[in-house]
């Protein structure tokens, strides 16, 4: 218990699972206790996570889903098949101790099995907060593959799950195998409907801020999202979530009555810091601070369930909100939760580097209201900067959106950062990724990436003509000539890979990133001259990463080689 409770403090249920005492090669408890580690050639991590991104059918599964949206039973009894088939029962998931979280923003703070992952596919299964090794998760990945292999019916049109479906079944052995005290999960997509909710008896769980976001799939209100959400509400489990607008809570609030789940309502964090210290949050950005009240609720109840007596003091009864939700306790954080907000660390969220002359500026967001908590951080982040003693300053925005997200909705929310330049490219790293499984992406063409580029910059375009001309109709103006940076133009471009925007944003000013080769603008532009040589001379570039979690992860890659070890 108390190796249990050091695992709790020192993460804050922020880490994805506890350990205990796990190593290498622990035996299973079903079927996988007899397959031995795979040793023969071809089954290496590269290979395994190739195979895995043969699975990528993300939008034929959303199209699937979608027609067989009104039979939830339709899509988790194909789980619970395939679970079966992998030689577990629902019932075994019982044993994770499992906290189960769903949400638009800030689920993935609680760094979840569900998180998508930055630079290798191993961070989505964590085990005491850091990545499974390649060995364990080549070992496991393997025995999954094959015993699916060897499982499935012939006369089915569908022999191996998709690829967040295959990533839950080998995160639920991986959890099982290794003997986690807990396993805190995300969902996928919405929560009704998810793979990961075939748990039967989670010890708690949380719904962190909504937002609009997967609208052909979970719809286009937030009153039909907070529904979907609430799916993965059980009867007598308690349920926590934060503020929300007064309809998607009320929907919360419903769908938790029906079925007898206690859901409430966390307090600001400011009702937790009355009377005691202030709490830090290793997490920048206002956003978070829903996020770390959410985080500490489910701290704290699931270790009242697991008979821990360090819980935190309360500090006042539970009051009543007329028509909402009942108040979670208001209790005074104990030392280790305290630490654990303050060294809480979350890549690609609200992330600066700083190397040289260059800021990066690095989150992951991508929906309409995250995209809004992103600016404020980054107007908050410069207002606050070191200003140099002379030369110019350059802001630059490095931009990307994927699947059917309103990408000209959340460049529009980016004009008031006044960006000199604006570059668009596709969340591959290098034109060809067939060295990196890891970037692989079978969904899509590299046509169709680079198409959607020039359309996020035609928006962009579109967005600066318009500030220029607001009368209807009024005429736009005559650009004889590449606007001069600090003018606020729209002056963009459209890079094939990430690696060759870093090149022409940097300009060889980063200590860290030197690549070998020139960088290869995708279409002529004058901009790209002279853009050189403006942000060769500036005394300071601020370059804000944004619009997609793998566009993020991506430049983490190649500005953090340490990542990919």
């Amino acid at each position: 218990m108390s190796r249990a409770r050091c695992h709790l403090r020192a993460a804050l249920f922020l880490a994805e699972v506890s350990s205990r005492g796990a190593t290498t090669g622990v035996a299973a408890r079903r079927v996988l206790s007899a397959w031995p580690a795979p040793q023969e050639p071809g089954m290496e991590y590269q290979d395994a996570v190739r195979t895995l991104n043969t699975l990528q059918t993300n939008a034929n599964y959303l199209e699937q889903v979608k027609r067989q949206r009104g039979d939830p039973q339709t899509q988790l009894e194909a789980m619970r098949l395939y679970l079966a088939r992998s030689g577990l029962q629902v019932e075994d998931l019982d044993q994770l101790n499992i906290i189960h979280i769903t949400g638009t923003k800030g689920k993935a703070s609680h760094r979840t099995q569900g998180s998508p992952h930055l630079v290798q596919v191993r961070e989505r299964i964590r085990i005491n907060g850091q990545p499974i090794s390649p060995e364990l998760f080549t070992k496991h990945f393997w025995c999954l593959y094959h015993r699916l292999e060897e499982t499935k019916d012939d006369s089915s049109c569908v022999s191996m799950p998709g690829y967040f479906r295959f990533l839950t079944l080998m995160a639920f052995h991986v959890f099982l195998q290794e003997k986690v005290d807990l396993a805190v999960m995300e969902v996928g997509i919405g929560g009704a409907y998810d793979c990961t909710n075939i748990v039967k008896k989670p010890v708690v769980c949380g719904v962190s801020s909504l937002g609009i976001d997967h609208t052909g799939l979970l719809g286009d209100t937030m009153e039909k999202i907070a529904w979907q959400k609430g799916g993965i509400f059980k009867s007598g489990v308690p349920a926590f979530t934060v503020l929300q607008p007064d309809g998607p809570l009320a929907v919360l609030r419903d769908r938790a009555q029906q079925i007898s789940c206690p859901l409430y309502l966390c307090p600001p964090l400011e009702a937790l810091e009355e009377g005691g210290p202030l709490l830090t949050l290793g997490l920048e950005g206002e956003h978070q601070q829903a996020n770390a009240a959410l985080a500490l609720q489910l701290a704290r109840c699931w270790l009242q369930q697991k008979g821990y007596r360090d819980t935190g003091e309360l500090k006042a009864s539970r009051p009543s909100l007329l028509g909402q939700l009942p108040l979670a306790p208001v209790f005074q954080p104990t030392s280790h939760m305290q630490h654990g907000l303050r060294d809480t660390e979350w890549p690609g969220r609200t992330q600066l580097l700083r190397r040289g002359p260059l800021t990066w500026y690095l989150d992951g967001a991508h929906t309409t209201s995250s995209m809004q908590a992103c600016v404020r951080w980054f107007r908050q982040a410069l207002q606050s900067r070191e200003r140099p003693g002379g030369g110019s300053e350059v802001r630059v925005l490095l931009f990307n959106s994927t699947g059917d997200r309103d990408s000209a909705a959340l460049l529009k929310l980016l004009q008031p950062c006044q960006f000199d330049y604006t570059v668009f490219c596709p969340n591959l790293t290098e034109v060809s990724s067939t060295d990196n499984a890891d970037q692989q992406n079978f969904t899509v063409t590299l046509d169709q990436v680079l198409l959607r580029c020039l359309a996020h910059q035609q928006h962009w375009s579109r967005l600066h003509e318009d500030q220029a001309s607001p009368e209807p109709g009024g005429p736009a103006p005559l650009l004889l000539a590449p606007r001069p940076a600090h003018t606020h133009s729209a002056s963009s471009l459209v890079f094939s890979c990430i690696s060759h925007a870093l090149q022409w944003i940097s300009q060889g000013r980063d200590p860290v990133f030197q690549p070998p080769s020139p960088p290869r603008v995708l279409f002529a532009h004058p901009v790209a001259g002279s853009g050189a040589v403006v942000l060769q001379e500036a005394a300071a570039i601020h370059v804000l990463v944004t619009g997609s979690l793998h566009l993020v992860g991506g430049v983490l890659k190649l500005l953090e080689p340490s990542l990919s070890q």
